[in-house]
């Protein structure tokens, strides 16, 4: 899965952050993915997390994209 934070739309609530730390971080005022993040996002604890950022918010700025790894 590939996660990505539009800054054009991002207002800096910082949910994503709060939400999928392992992901997401808060600098300049913006949520932003962390380098190699995409190695954590394929942990089913942390997808979900990430996923429950995406959802919650509030600017709709977090894509996700790709292959979901599938459960096994």
């Amino acid at each position: 899965m590939k996660v990505s934070v539009d800054r054009s739309l991002c207002y800096g609530s910082a949910e994503c952050a709060y939400r999928a730390p392992d992901v997401f971080a808060f600098e300049d005022g913006y949520g932003v993915v962390r380098p190699g993040a995409a190695e954590a996002a394929g942990d089913p604890r942390v997808r979900e997390a990430v996923r429950e950022a995406a959802e919650r918010c509030p600017a709709l700025a977090i894509a996700l994209t790709g292959a979901e790894p599938e459960a096994g």
